[in-house]
């Protein structure tokens, strides 16, 4: 099993009314990275947050801010969250027509890049763009809403992680979608080593932010 298990628990779930201080509380509670679902009610059916509130919520933490953008075309709005402060900036192979140039504008642009494999979107899909990708994150609920059911793609979480192992670099291998203190178990077992947790995380209110976060990580 991974030594180094990272929780990133998801603003998505968090009280939007008071959202800096839920990003310091889940500071506080152990979190790792601070996970920002950013979408555009186009890529996918809801609508979040966009780089003004990514850029209001960065002196409430100095963790790593962990972008995923659900946002077609992705490429117009990289900039902007490089700039609002994100660490890691994930794009999805969907949401532009060159994936590969969508990678090194992010690299260029100082920043950590990601790619997001929707629970159809094959492994193979990234096979050739491996070289500049710093964390692939398999997605085991389709994107749009938190507190989905968890699918068991735990076959393809293993393949993703033989293919990052046979670069030999350092790539986070990160799962969203129904993380819960059981399923963490086998996506961990899976190789998985960053979890991305909402409903898991935030339910119980801040008194509980560091238990949950801790039954996460095992």
């Amino acid at each position: 099993m991974p030594q180094n298990i990272r929780i990133a628990p998801s603003i998505l779930s968090a009280d939007f009314a008071i959202l800096g201080e839920e990003v310091r509380a889940i500071d506080k509670a152990g979190a790792d990275y601070i996970h920002i679902d950013v979408m555009d009610g186009h890529f996918v059916p809801n609508l979040t947050i966009g780089p003004l509130v990514v850029k209001a919520l960065r002196p409430h933490s100095s963790k790593i801010f962990d972008v995923h953008l659900m946002i077609s075309p992705v490429d117009l709005f990289l900039k902007d969250f490089a700039d609002a402060g994100a660490d890691i900036i994930t794009i999805h192979p969907e949401a532009g027509a060159h994936t590969h140039r969508t990678l090194q504008t992010i690299k260029a642009l100082g920043k950590k890049a990601g790619v997001a494999l929707n629970p159809a979107t094959p492994v193979s899909a990234i096979a050739h763009v491996m070289d500049l990708v710093d964390l692939v994150l398999i997605m085991t609920v389709n994107p749009g809403f938190g507190g989905q059911s968890f699918i068991p793609l735990l076959d393809k979480i293993r393949t993703a992680k033989a293919m990052i192992a046979a670069t030999g670099r350092a790539i986070d291998l990160e799962v969203d979608g129904g993380i819960t203190p059981v399923t963490a178990r086998d996506v961990i077992t899976a190789g998985a080593d960053v979890l991305v947790a909402g409903t898991a995380v935030f339910k119980g209110g801040p008194a509980q932010y560091a238990s949950a976060i801790a039954a996460l990580r095992g």
